[in-house]
């Protein structure tokens, strides 16, 4: 018995593709047979499992069990609910040794695919392509593994409900708060926790729908948040928050239904985290604001730039023992009293505590935050073969520039203009470019700087790519 995935589904941070094209049962099966064997080889047995509410995610579920007990692995089924939820399990329970969510995320609804993680560790780039060298050979172990059904969502929402431990509860009596999230897995899990919450709460979309019928479940994109703006307008709420389809990214909006962008959410995290942890390192991705890279640094932090990609951020925090980091995409990761991954749940609980314990209202948190001109994420195509050279010539053509470069992830250039950013997508062919200045003519300079390096390797930003 071997198996081989479509070229298209083995990506750099999970699994992910087209179901009944690059998609299906065979592949849920391998999968597990796979990992399940890794897991075993390693001194593994327990592997915790979830799925999201898009359609096909039962099916995937069944046939990602086969293979895991197949394997010899014993299985605990968590059920439907979002991506945090399933790592809460993992890292809730000593002796669970591996987990795995089926989730298609924020993409389209005939998408799916499988977030990891192994040991406690997240589990990405090499580790995925072993997954498809080890079903290519049929390099499986056999055995006979246990299944047994456990409903951890009460406990889940129990552990959430500790980030507000500790502020008095007239502080937090009268806040209002909206939140939207878009038919995706997070739903049921948001209707229990806002039951529990203090305050007054008004729900949108929690009602699962994997056709996602109101509108795509992607907070990064502004016109998927105008249900919420209209919400939070209409009762005079403090502000709203949004979920991706699995409810690892957040998005939110202010009382005045402005957009606090995934950086500029960190900047409130990282300041009422400050107060506590002085000296603290926090990281952010190279797409964030310098803004917020200043920002910690002048409330004292160690602000540290990494790279794009939630299984790179979080290696990076277990590295450096960084309570707190965040990405523009809204992963936001709190290892501060919490198990340091993305849980936008979570990140809403801390949301409404950052406002309690800084005494200040989150509009006025997000005006008190200084107005840069910049561009949203531009991704654009470019032939597989091109994008890392693409860069690689971009840096050797700076490497004696009076500016600043930081090579971290792609190229980011930063001068008294502000700065620009081209890196590689480590999941698609295209090159993702972003630009933030303190003038419109600032901005204008800094993205003829970017087209001028382009047209040096022969290429131009042509039409947006979509994620």
């Amino acid at each position: 018995m071997s198996h081989q995935f479509d070229s298209t589904v083995l990506r750099e941070y999970d699994i992910r593709g087209i179901i009944g094209e690059t998609l299906g049962a065979d592949d849920a099966r391998a999968i597990g047979r796979s990992f399940g064997t890794l897991l075993r080889r390693a001194g593994g047995k327990l592997v915790a499992v979830g799925y999201d509410g898009r359609v096909s995610s039962p099916m995937l579920e069944h046939a990602l069990v086969e293979g895991l007990t197949a394997s010899g692995c014993d299985v605990r089924r968590i059920g439907m609910g979002p991506t945090p939820m399933l790592y809460y399990a993992e890292a809730s329970a000593e002796e669970v040794d591996g987990g795995i969510q089926i989730t298609g995320s924020h993409n389209p609804a005939n998408y799916n695919g499988f977030k990891m993680v192994f040991q406690g560790r997240p589990f990405f780039g090499k580790d995925i392509l072993t997954i498809g060298e080890m079903a290519a050979k049929g390099d499986w172990d056999d055995g006979t593994g246990s299944v047994e059904q456990v409903d951890v969502m009460d406990a889940y929402i129990d552990r959430m409900l500790e980030g507000l431990a500790g502020i008095a509860p007239e502080k937090l009596a009268s806040l209002k708060v909206g939140w939207d999230a878009g038919n995706g897995a997070a739903g049921p899990a948001l209707e229990r926790l806002a039951a529990r919450l203090p305050g007054e709460h008004h729900l949108l979309y929690t009602e699962v729908d994997g056709s996602f019928p109101n509108h795509h479940p992607d907070p990064t994109v502004p016109e998927n948040l105008e249900d919420l703006i209209k919400l939070v307008a209409d009762k005079k709420l403090d502000f709203g928050i949004a979920f991706d389809g699995d409810g690892d990214r957040i998005g939110a909006i202010d009382g005045e239904g402005r957009v606090i962008w995934g950086d500029q959410l960190l900047m409130i995290y990282a300041e009422d985290l400050l107060t506590r942890q002085s000296g603290a390192t926090i990281i952010a991705d190279v797409k964030a604001s310098r803004a917020l890279y200043d920002r910690v640094a002048e409330l004292g932090g160690k602000p540290l730039m990494w790279k794009t990609g939630h299984s790179l951020i979080k290696s990076k925090m277990k590295e450096t023992g960084s309570p707190l980091a965040g990405e523009m995409s809204g992963h936001v990761f709190f290892a501060d009293e919490y198990y340091g991954y993305d849980d936008a749940l979570y990140a809403g609980v801390r949301l409404i505590a950052a406002s309690a314990r800084l005494g200040k209202t989150v509009t006025q948190l997000r005006s008190a935050m200084p107005e840069m001109v910049n561009t949203p994420e531009m991704r654009f195509q470019v032939d597989e073969s091109r994008k890392f050279a693409a860069i690689d010539e971009v840096k050797e053509r700076l490497k004696d520039s009076p500016s600043d470069v930081n090579d971290t992830d792609g190229v980011r250039v930063t001068n008294d203009d502000g700065w620009w950013l081209l890196r590689a997508s480590n999941t698609q062919d295209v090159l993702v470019a972003r630009a933030e200045s303190f003038t419109e003519e600032g901005l204008a300079r800094l993205m003829a700087q970017i087209d001028e390096q382009l047209a040096l390797s022969g290429l131009k930003r042509g039409p947006q790519a979509g994620h």
